[in-house]
């Protein structure tokens, strides 16, 4: 798995953070290798924050932090439809704990971010999403979005909504939701998986993602093309791969 988050071209900060596995990464590269045998649960997420100042980068670091600790303190023993109601449950809180601090400080009003992430949690495989970050599938050589972006693009099909989302935590959302998806069963040998940020496919066509990945591109790989095509955004990916 690799991982990598960049500020782009534009902007100043990064407000992107990728949670891999267990490493936390903005503005850096990451790469490991880690073996489900030792291990019942983990998540490889990310979030692409938003908000005046630093407050987006307050938010995607809080809510992969909590999302991380959630999922470790879960009992053993969920099913899956139990295990989708925890996380459920758990959306509702962070998204009201994001709320909360941008009342209580002005500096974070209307602070919020995007989350794209896999879990996994005793043999069973999902992946959630809330908002416009994504999440890509390569098998047999052919890339497929399996996330659905929550914008007003995708709801119109307008391409001068592309910024606008419809769905996230914080931001004042007072109803976040999630997609979620157990993909246990169709979960194969010889996938490759990319969570990103628009930073990235708003700058890269689908066509040379596929071409990237298809040639094996390393996280940090991809984030250069997203640059090298003018990085008017922060860029963050993750690319994990099952053997």
């Amino acid at each position: 798995m690799t991982a990598a988050s960049r500020v782009g071209c534009v902007r100043t900060n990064n407000e992107d953070m990728v949670l891999a596995y267990n490493k936390m990464v903005r503005s850096d590269v990451y790469a490991t290798e880690f073996d489900t045998d030792n291990t019942d649960r983990f998540t490889i997420a990310l979030a692409d924050g938003m908000g005046g100042h630093n407050a987006g980068e307050v938010a995607s670091e809080e809510v992969l932090g909590n999302l991380q600790f959630y999922l470790g303190d879960l009992p053993h023993g969920l099913t899956p439809e139990h295990f989708r109601e925890s996380m459920n449950v758990w959306l509702a809180s962070i998204n009201q704990t994001i709320n909360s601090r941008g009342l209580v400080d002005a500096a974070l009003r209307e602070m919020g971010t995007t989350l794209v992430a896999f879990l996994y949690y005793e043999g069973h495989d999902f992946w959630m999403n809330c908002g416009d970050s994504r999440l890509y599938r390569l098998r047999n050589g052919q890339l497929e979005q399996l996330s659905t972006d929550h914008s007003l693009a995708n709801l119109n099909g307008e391409k001068k909504h592309s910024n606008v989302i419809t769905n996230c935590i914080g931001a004042g959302c007072k109803r976040s939701y999630i997609d979620f998806v157990d993909i246990t069963d169709d979960f194969k040998h010889g996938d490759t998986y990319l969570l990103c940020s628009d930073g990235l496919n708003d700058m890269v066509p689908d066509t040379r993602i596929r071409q990237l990945l298809n040639e094996h591109a390393t996280a940090n790989a991809l984030c250069q093309a997203a640059i090298g095509a003018g990085g008017y955004d922060n860029v963050s990916t993750c690319v994990f791969h099952i053997e």
